[in-house]
């Protein structure tokens, strides 16, 4: 470039002075809110759904794996018959699986971490826990989906609830409510555990027990009276017994108080806990 050149561009080019005057005047984006952050984020867990389809084999073909399992396997020895304990078992699988699939949370979370997706979500100015909040309202979809396909596979092979669409809906309502506090115990466990792995490992000790030793598969009272004991203060039980009793269309109220005292206390002692090791990973 010639030195006549130079001097015209020069001539017409902004200072930084004005350059640095003309951004101050200009008007920035509004910082988005705790609620729409959250939206986006669980938006991008949504999506990745729609790229990786297979994420969605234990949202549908594990419940149905379940369901057909217990239903023909056990029912006639316990129940006498297949369609009779249906009616006892449907809502106590539905929960089962629901509850299991919310380790994903914490499994999807320390992925996140161990790629540096979460170093990246930190540095964005957007309200801090937007990204664990989206993520979990993410899954929410997946509890959802879960619930409505053990639903219909019932309904396929004779399950009736008393309690018509109203008593379906609100069942499921109640446990997507209880599956989106208990999911905060996994963040909690995603962030501070090493690996995946990790975290599927410590997930299952925790939930095989809380599933299983409770009265999904059976009544509470053939059971031994130590086992009795675990049973009633189980967690599990009384979400079990509040969704039975919705669908049946006589709601028991002091099961789905207790549920959603339990919901509350939940979200209240993991949800901090979770946010203080965030801000300080």
């Amino acid at each position: 470039m010639s030195t006549d050149t130079a001097e015209t561009v020069s001539a017409y080019a902004p200072s930084s002075e004005t350059l640095g005057a003309v951004l101050a005047r200009a008007d920035r984006p509004k910082r988005p809110s705790a609620w729409a952050a959250s939206l986006t984020f669980g938006w991008r867990a949504i999506l990745k759904i729609k790229h990786v389809p297979e994420q969605l084999f234990d949202v549908t073909a594990f419940p149905i794996i379940m369901t057909l399992m217990f239903t023909y396997l056990f029912g006639g020895a316990l129940a006498g018959s297949t369609g009779e304990y249906l009616q006892f078992f449907l809502p106590g699988i539905m929960v089962t699986s629901v509850v299991m699939i919310t380790m994903y949370t914490g499994v999807g979370l320390n992925t996140d971490i161990e790629k540096g997706v979460f170093d990246r979500f930190r540095t964005l100015p957007v309200w801090r826990p937007a990204a664990l909040v989206g993520m979990i309202f993410g899954d929410v979809l997946r509890y959802i989906l879960a619930a409505t396909t053990i639903m219909v596979v019932g309904l396929i092979l004779g399950f009736r609830p008393e309690g018509g669409f109203l008593g379906v809906v609100g069942g499921m309502a109640l446990l997507v409510v209880f599956s989106f506090a208990f999911s905060w115990i996994w963040t909690m466990f995603g962030l501070f555990l090493r690996s995946e792995k990790s975290v599927m490992g410590a997930s299952m000790l925790v939930l095989f027990p809380l599933t299983f030793l409770s009265n999904v598969f059976v009544d509470p009272g053939t059971m031994p009276g130590w086992l009795q004991a675990f049973v009633k203060i189980n967690p599990v039980t009384h979400l079990v017994s509040a969704i039975r009793s919705i669908m049946a269309g006589s709601p028991d109220m002091a099961e789905i108080m207790w549920t959603f005292v339990a919901s509350a206390v939940l979200i209240a002692v993991f949800g901090t806990l979770t946010m203080r090791l965030y801000n300080r990973k």
